[in-house]
């Protein structure tokens, strides 16, 4: 008679939930997640709940390749994308757009097309810092996003801070290539220059 034989588990198939915890441990920064994306006190406090109902149901999808925070972060990504997918046919008309445009036509001289002097970019003398990990220069960014039109903000952090494909962005979105570029530019020299005036 064959000896029985003994069930081995490798580390990596060793997992758990701990939903119990997840409010403690991730609603602060899952919500610091939406609100950078969304800027919607109201709409972000929603989708971390959203997450977590959704997280419960597909519990048994979790195969613990990652860990519970980069799962439920996946999870409120998608949610912030049907969010943008659902109002993307109107994000144009949202207010803000023209506003945002106009300000940049004092960025250059309409004679030569160079940066005005007040406007030109400066350095932060921060160049060998990672200012990403500043607490105070994110801030800053948190609040200089939240002043871009709802386009613009909705294709900067797919693009930059979810490194989304363009094609996924403009597919998503439903704006052409041409768009998507003339808002990434537009939207960079707004960053740039609100940066400039409350981060230096």
């Amino acid at each position: 008679m064959p000896a029985d034989k003994t069930l081995t588990v490798k580390p990596e198939q060793v997992f758990t939930l701990k939903p119990a915890q997840w409010v403690f441990l991730y609603a602060d920064y899952l919500f610091g997640f939406a609100m950078m994306r969304l800027d919607d006190d109201e709409q972000a406090k929603d989708l971390v709940q959203e997450t977590f109902l959704a997280a419960l149901e597909k519990a048994d999808q979790f195969k613990g390749k990652s860990s519970e925070k980069t799962w439920l972060t996946a999870i409120l990504k998608n949610k912030v994308i049907d969010v943008y997918r659902k109002n993307a046919s109107g994000f144009n008309k949202k207010t803000g757009v023209k506003e945002a445009q106009d300000e940049q036509q004092d960025f250059f001289n309409p004679d030569d097309g160079h940066w005005k002097e007040a406007h030109q970019p400066k350095e932060f003398g921060t160049e060998n810092q990672d200012l990403l990990l500043n607490k105070e220069f994110n801030q800053v960014l948190e609040k200089c996003m939240q002043k871009l039109p709802a386009l613009w903000l909705a294709v900067f952090t797919m693009k930059h801070l979810d490194e989304e494909a363009t094609d996924f962005v403009c597919r998503e979105l439903k704006i052409s290539a041409a768009n998507f570029w003339v808002v990434i530019h537009r939207t960079k020299l707004n960053l740039r220059a609100c940066l400039q005036k409350n981060w230096l």
